[in-house]
């Protein structure tokens, strides 16, 4: 009987979900934005040497809306057993000032911060602005009447226009779309005149010749693009935010077990040393971070701290960073 009871209780262990080991199954990657734009392409770039070195495919789903917090809330409702993981990109560290939602990378776990890119003020190849100067000095004649592509609020392209409001007159209407891609697919439709974008979403039709890049959002030019101006040329003021830009990253919920994140951080790990990603990476002007445990954490606060506070001091704020908490850097 004792014998019995033993083997059935043996038999119970071994059975329990708890010890099952992961993954016994696929796995869901949510991305953030829109099918084409830079978070996408990010993420179905370091995507197949994932699910090599996880042993299990990774089922790539685009979730957008909500300047990413759609996909955020999505992710942190699914259960906390990691099958289901964000590829995210900066938009939820700032979504709690923007009013847009409550969730930020905070109350979540970064698995790897992949790398960061670099941002472009781009135009259609036949648009009459050839420098960023004749774009902004446009801007200024007239307020309100030059229409520029947006990912909504705490985007990319609206946290680039409140850095350049700045610096200078930059009233603009901001047209939202669900992601770089389509926004800058509707740019080269004539739908807006311009629009901030990652290098990584805008890089092909550059090279293409169907889109031009104005000036980069840094302090320098970029060796992906060695001729384009740096944006401080035309505007100093700009570089006490610099450098910035979009980031790139793997989170799940901050409740998943530590052993599913330790496999996950390893298969990310890995992944970020792929040839083909690191070349990917390199051709659309990113820089590869492989970035996690404490090192990203600090990361994402101090990125968080910085572009928060640059975005209250232009008064683009909906909720000051003090009332969240966030201390000025």
């Amino acid at each position: 009987m004792k014998l019995f009871k033993a083997t059935i209780a043996a038999l119970a262990v071994a059975a329990s979900p708890a010890l099952a080991e992961y993954p016994e199954r696929e796995v869901l990657g949510v991305v953030m934005w829109g099918a084409g734009g830079a978070t996408d392409t990010v993420a179905r770039a370091v995507n197949p040497a994932a699910e090599e070195a996880l042993g299990k495919p990774i089922v790539v789903l685009n979730k957008s809306g909500g300047a990413g917090a759609i996909s955020t809330a999505f992710v942190n409702a699914a259960p906390a057993d990691g099958y289901t993981f964000l590829y995210g990109a900066e938009n939820p560290q700032l979504h709690g000032m923007m009013g847009v939602s409550d969730i930020d990378y905070n109350d979540m776990y970064p698995i790897n911060i992949l790398g960061r890119g670099v941002a472009v003020i781009a135009v259609p190849a036949d648009s009459k602005y050839q420098t960023l100067s004749a774009l902004l000095d446009d801007i200024s004649a007239n307020p309100g009447a030059i229409k520029m592509g947006s990912t909504g609020p705490g985007g990319l392209p609206s946290t680039i226009a409140a850095l350049i409001s700045n610096a200078t007159d930059f009233n603009v209407t901001a047209i939202p779309f669900d992601g770089e891609g389509p926004g800058l697919t509707a740019m080269l439709g004539g739908e807006v005149d311009f629009m901030p974008s990652g290098i990584s979403a805008a890089a092909e039709q550059i090279k293409a010749g169907t889109m031009r890049a104005l000036a980069v959002v840094n302090p320098e030019p970029v060796d992906t693009l060695p001729d384009v101006p740096a944006i401080t040329d035309r505007l100093p003021d700009m570089d006490r935010f610099l450098p910035w830009g979009p980031f790139y990253g793997v989170f799940v919920r901050s409740e998943v077990p530590d052993d599913v994140k330790a496999t996950l951080t390893e298969v990310f790990a890995t992944a970020a040393t792929n040839e083909t990603f690191l070349e990917l990476m390199a051709n659309r002007g990113n820089v590869v971070m492989n970035m996690s445990g404490q090192e990203a954490v600090d990361f994402l606060a101090k990125w968080q701290q910085v572009t928060v506070w640059a975005l209250q001091d232009t008064g683009a704020a909906k909720v000051s960073p003090e009332e969240l908490g966030i201390a000025r850097p």
